[in-house]
C-alpha cells in the first residue's frame, strides 16, 4: 500500500483516557501519525501502580509504547519511529512522543490543568505545521470541547463503536405482525428426535437473523434460529406455553421476552448470554435462578461466580474489613436481594436464603482479582457489564475455560463510568460481535414487571 502524501496524513494527538479505555489505540490510526504529549506518559505513570482496572490498562498501554518505539534514538522518537504492527508486514504511520512546550503566551490556557498543558502543546503544534490536519482524540467529552473552543479540531476514538444509532443493536429476537408465515413462500419442515425444524430461505426480513435469534408474531408463533448459512437458515418451532410454564427455581416468566431469556440461560450449546433491558426488567432474577438450576438441581456446573463493574469499587474494596467475599456483599447485594425474591413465599425466607448461600457454591468475586485466573464449569455472572470497556469485557470472557458460561447483564442506559457511551461501552461492542457466534445468545427484555410504581418511573420521569 503506497503511503499516503504528506499533506493527507493527519496528525493524531491521543489523549490519556483513550490509551485507558483501549491499550491498543496506538495500532489503530492506519496510516497517520500518532503523537503522544509528554504529559499523557506521565498520567500514565501516576495511574499504573495498583490492582485497580485502571492500572492494568495503563501498565498494558505503557508495555505496548515501550515495544513499538523499542530502541530508537531520542531524535527519531521527536521525529516519529514507523509503527510496525507484524513482523512481515509495512510499517504504517509513525509514532512520536511531544515534549511540552512551557510557553505560557497570551493566547495559552493556564497550565496548573494537565487538560490545558495537553491543548497548549496542540496550539503550538497546530502554529508550527500549518498545513497538516491536526486532531485531539479523547473519550473525555468537556476536554473535546475546551479544545474546540480553543481552536483546536477534538474528535470521540470511534475505533471500537462498531454502530452509529444504539437502536441498531440486535435484540435478540424478531417481531412480525400479524402471521410471520403470511410472507413465506417455500418451507421445508423436517421432524426429528421431537423437535420441528422449519427449513427457509434466507431472503428479504430473514437475511437480518443472526444464529440463536428468536422469531415471534402476533399469533402466537415462536422459532429459534439454529443453523445459518449463505442461502438457508434453520428455524426449530418452540410451543409459546411451554417456554411460558418453564418453571425454573420457582421461577415463572412473566413474559415472551422472559420465556426467551431463560431459553438460552438453560441452553447447554449456549456459552454467552447477554441480557440487556431496562430497571426492573427481571434481567439478574432470572441469571440467578437459571444458574441456582443448573449448579444445585442438574449439576450441570460447579460454582457461581459473580462479578460486577461499580464505580468505587476498585478503590473501596481494599478499605472495607473482611475477606473478599465479605468486601464484594454490599456491592452484590443485587444477588441477595434476588435470592430473596426467589424464596418469599417460603415459611422462612431467611433460613432459605441462608440455606442457599450455604447449598450454592456462590462466589463473590472483585474484578480486580478475576485477571490472570481460569474459571472450569463454572457459571460467570457479570452485573452492570454496561460499565467496562471493550478491552475489559475482553479480559473477563477470557477468564472463561472448559465447560463455562458467561452471562452478562446490563442496562445502556444506566452508565455510571467517565467516558463510556451506550455506543462505546464493552456490553454493546460484545453484543455486536458476538452477533453470529454459534455458541452466544442476546436477548432485550421488554417492559418492567419489578412493580406497577416502577413501571410508571421508568416511564414518566
Amino acid at each position: 500500500m503506497p503511503r499516503a502524501p504528506q499533506a493527507r496524513r493527519k496528525m493524531y494527538v491521543l489523549d490519556t483516557n483513550v490509551l485507558i479505555h483501549d491499550p491498543n489505540a496506538l495500532l489503530n490510526f492506519e496510516e497517520h501519525d500518532v503523537i503522544l504529549p509528554m504529559t499523557v506518559l506521565e498520567e500514565l505513570d501516576s495511574l499504573k501502580s495498583g490492582k485497580q482496572a485502571v492500572a492494568a490498562d495503563c501498565r498494558q498501554a505503557i508495555r505496548n509504547i515501550d515495544k513499538l518505539l523499542g530502541d530508537a534514538s531520542p531524535k527519531d522518537i521527536e521525529k516519529g519511529v514507523p509503527i510496525v504492527r507484524a513482523k512481515k508486514a509495512k510499517p504504517l504511520g509513525t509514532l512520536s512522543i511531544l515534549m511540552s512546550t512551557g510557553n505560557a503566551g497570551s493566547h495559552s490556557l493556564p497550565e496548573h490543568l494537565n487538560d490545558n498543558k495537553i491543548i497548549n502543546t496542540l496550539a503550538e503544534l497546530q502554529s508550527r505545521y500549518k498545513a497538516r490536519d491536526i486532531i485531539l482524540v479523547s473519550k473525555d467529552i468537556n476536554m473535546r470541547l475546551k479544545a474546540r473552543g480553543f481552536g483546536v479540531e477534538a474528535q470521540d476514538y470511534h475505533n471500537d463503536q462498531l454502530l452509529d444509532d444504539i437502536d441498531l443493536l440486535p435484540k435478540g429476537y424478531h417481531e412480525f405482525p400479524n402471521s410471520f408465515w403470511d410472507k413465506i413462500e417455500k418451507v421445508e419442515t423436517v421432524q426429528r428426535e421431537a423437535v420441528t425444524e422449519h427449513i427457509l430461505r434466507r431472503e428479504g426480513e430473514l437475511s437480518k437473523l443472526n444464529i440463536n435469534e428468536f422469531v415471534i408474531d402476533q399469533l402466537g408463533f415462536i422459532g429459534k434460529v439454529v443453523a445459518v448459512d449463505e442461502d438457508t437458515l434453520v428455524l426449530q418451532d418452540l410451543h409459546r406455553q411451554d417456554l411460558l410454564d418453564e418453571e425454573v427455581w420457582g421461577l415463572v416468566p412473566r413474559d415472551i421476552y422472559q420465556a426467551m431469556a431463560l431459553n438460552l440461560l438453560l441452553d447447554p450449546e449456549v456459552h454467552l448470554v447477554n441480557l440487556t433491558g431496562s430497571a426492573g426488567s427481571g434481567k439478574t432474577i432470572l441469571a440467578l435462578a437459571a444458574c441456582i438450576e443448573m449448579t444445585v438441581a442438574s449439576k450441570m456446573y460447579k460454582r457461581i461466580i459473580a462479578t460486577r463493574s461499580t464505580q468505587g469499587l476498585d478503590e473501596d474494596i481494599g478499605f472495607l474489613p473482611g475477606t473478599e467475599a465479605e468486601k464484594m456483599e454490599p456491592w452484590l447485594g443485587a444477588i441477595v436481594d434476588n435470592l430473596e425474591a426467589l424464596h418469599e413465599d417460603d415459611e422462612n425466607m431467611t433460613a432459605s436464603v441462608d440455606y442457599i448461600l450455604s447449598k450454592v457454591p456462590l462466589h463473590f468475586k472483585s474484578m480486580n482479582y478475576i485477571r490472570g485466573r481460569s474459571f472450569q464449569h463454572s457459571l460467570i455472572i457479570i452485573d452492570e457489564s454496561q460499565n467496562l470497556t471493550p478491552h475489559q469485557i475482553k479480559t473477563i470472557i477470557t477468564r472463561a475455560g472448559n465447560g463455562s458460561k458467561v452471562i452478562c447483564l446490563g442496562n445502556l442506559a444506566q452508565i455510571d463510568t467517565p467516558y463510556l457511551s451506550a455506543l462505546s461501552s464493552g456490553l454493546t461492542y460484545m453484543t455486536e460481535r458476538f452477533k453470529g457466534f454459534r455458541h452466544g445468545g442476546h436477548i432485550h427484555l421488554q417492559g418492567v414487571p419489578r412493580s406497577v410504581l416502577a413501571e410508571y418511573a421508568e416511564a414518566n420521569l
